[in-house]
């Protein structure tokens, strides 16, 4: 299991985690090592432009909303070099960017998933 598999089974579980991702297929917006912090989404609640962590065609990627589909309660995920992985599930949402370096993300803690009460 990598690293973003690690980060989204946390975030699955209800946990903000920061970490600080590789590679360059998000600058300017998240540059190489930088740190995220990514929350909880509410995927109803997503917007283009929003950064997710998501799996798509079996890869997790931390990468943009590029489309929505909202009556197949469905995204589409593209970098920001204007490459485009593929739409998923809202299942396979599984959390927002909210901040990198400390910078909050615009809109993004609006969208972050309530936690879920424990029985009992």
């Amino acid at each position: 299991m990598g690293m973003m598999d690690s980060m989204a089974a946390k975030v699955a579980r209800g946990a903000t985690v920061e970490f600080r991702p590789r590679g360059t297929s998000m600058a300017p917006l998240i540059r190489s090592r930088q740190l995220v912090t990514v929350a909880p989404v509410d995927p109803a609640r997503l917007a283009l432009g929003d950064i997710v962590l998501a799996r798509v065609a079996g890869k997790m990627y931390l990468h943009l909303v590029s489309a929505l589909d909202v009556t197949r309660s469905r995204v589409q995920i593209s970098n920001n070099r204007g490459r485009t992985n593929g739409w998923t599930s809202y299942a396979r949402v599984y959390g927002i960017c909210v901040s990198v370096d400390g910078v909050p993300r615009p809109g993004a803690g609006r969208k972050v998933r309530e936690p879920v009460p424990a029985d009992g």
